[in-house]
């Protein structure tokens, strides 16, 4: 079969660039850009700029373009197409070939040919080790077998490792290689990898890989990642690998002679009370208590291995979920060990020195004024009702600064009796919430086995 005359190249961004100069040795090479200033790095390569009409009546064209961008791209051109005298063979040369395939499906022009092809290979692994047995994947699709023949006799006598396979196979192995690959080096680009005096081959080939794949677009590794259907399930997979190894390098428990229990609240709290509780039934494990406030610092100081079980609070009988902790357990992995409730009962407690008459503001966890809502605007309606912020959302840790002196004296907290035992409070009243039986559940939870 006698070759194509003249080529086309849609796209000239860096691989198209590198695909017009491993061509334009064989071919009349014509290209376009949707951006003009491109011109000049034309004429430097040696190939001709043109507009899209006459790129379009080429013989052959390379889609040179983002795979998200093929399909409207392929779109544009057929009005053209169907003006144009004679048929042509297109070409993509898109990271993933179940897409395009699919487009062609759609979109093809009547009596057009179609080749599918991806060189696996770019500027800058063509920088570092030359064009020669670089590989290109190659599928018929709609061609002739003599049209066929001729691209893949062509690219062999480029020194390229040509492979012949399906799109299907393509996108199934692509997943478990490059698109390992790329996911990889997004992370190390992430994580800010950066050279040291004492790398190892090793680390030297992490930084081959991050280099490479970030010097890429971000649109190039979002497309590679979204429009080959396989590589959900080697996400997927490689996620749970990471998780898998990060907890195994985690013990399950951090000392030997007690066991380490970060909580949600702070000393005299009700999660303290729970804890204490809950370890009671086993009284022959000694343990300790972080006190952490939130339940987001409990569940992230679980995660790094910090504490060996975590409690937090996830429901009461009259104030319903625990949105704190609701929002919290979306950002981490745990495995829950027990859920258990406790009664609850609250009591209105300001500074020691403080003059009730001058407190305007109850400041408490916001399940505490919802478990109390009914008697406090019987009662005190008139004192303004907030939630602290970071760690002052756990009323703990208000009782505490209230009893320090760090807090306005027309500030009051609510809480147990032995919240205002610990930090000299003084107590207005007692029994506030609205339910005489007012129980919270707990969580009891470690990190997954």
């Amino acid at each position: 079969m006698i070759g194509p005359k003249s080529v086309a190249i849609i796209g000239f961004g860096r691989f198209g660039q590198l695909w017009a100069s491993v061509l334009k040795e064989d071919f009349a090479v014509l290209v376009h850009d949707s951006s003009p200033e491109l011109a000049d790095r034309a004429a430097e390569i040696g190939v001709e700029f043109v507009h899209l009409r006459k790129a379009l009546s080429c013989d052959v064209i390379f889609y040179c373009v983002p795979i998200s961008a093929f399909e409207k791209i392929l779109i544009s051109h057929l009005p053209i197409f169907a003006e144009l005298p004679g048929t042509r063979t297109l070409t993509d040369v898109l990271s993933v070939k179940l897409h395009p395939m699919e487009v062609f499906e759609k979109h093809l022009p009547a009596g057009y040919s179609a080749i599918l092809t991806h060189p696996m290979f770019g500027p800058d692994s063509v920088r570092l080790n030359g064009l020669a047995g670089q590989p290109i994947v190659l599928d018929r699709f709609k061609s002739s077998d003599d049209n066929f023949r001729f691209w893949k006799n062509y690219f062999a006598k480029k020194g390229l490792q040509v492979l012949e396979m399906s799109a299907d196979e393509h996108d199934r192995l692509a997943a478990q290689s490059q698109g390992v690959t790329f996911f990889i080096g997004r992370i190390l680009g992430e994580f800010g990898l950066e050279p040291t005096l004492i790398d190892t081959m090793g680390t030297k080939k992490l930084q081959e890989i991050k280099t490479l794949v970030c010097n890429d677009t971000w649109q190039l590794f979002v497309d590679l990642q979204t429009y080959n259907p396989h590589t959900r399930s080697m996400r997927v997979k490689l996620s749970n690998a990471q998780e898998k190894i990060f907890d195994q390098l985690l013990p399950n428990r951090i000392y030997k002679d007690r066991l380490v229990v970060g909580i949600q609240g702070g000393r005299g709290s009700f999660n303290e009370q729970a804890a204490r509780y809950y370890m009671s039934r086993t009284p022959e494990i000694p343990f300790e208590l972080k006190y952490l406030y939130t339940t987001k610092n409990v569940l992230r100081a679980l995660h790094e291995g910090l504490v060996d079980r975590g409690q937090f609070a996830i429901h009461n009988s009259l104030g319903g979920i625990v949105t704190e902790t609701v929002e919290a357990t979306a950002g981490y992995r745990f495995e829950i060990v027990e859920e258990f409730a406790i009664k609850i009962a609250h009591a209105l407690m300001i500074a020691q020195d403080a003059d009730f008459n001058d407190v305007d503001t109850i400041m408490t966890h916001d399940q505490v004024l919802r478990q109390c809502r009914t008697n406090l605007e019987k009662k005190y309606g008139k004192l303004k009702q907030t939630s602290g912020e970071n760690d002052m959302v756990d009323h703990a840790k208000v009782a505490e600064l209230l009893g320090r002196g760090e807090l306005p004296k027309n500030i009051a907290t609510m809480g147990s009796r032995v919240l205002a035992e610990i930090n000299t409070l003084k107590i207005v009243e007692d029994n506030l919430q609205d339910l005489n039986e007012n129980f919270t559940s707990f969580l009891w939870v470690q990190r997954p086995s």
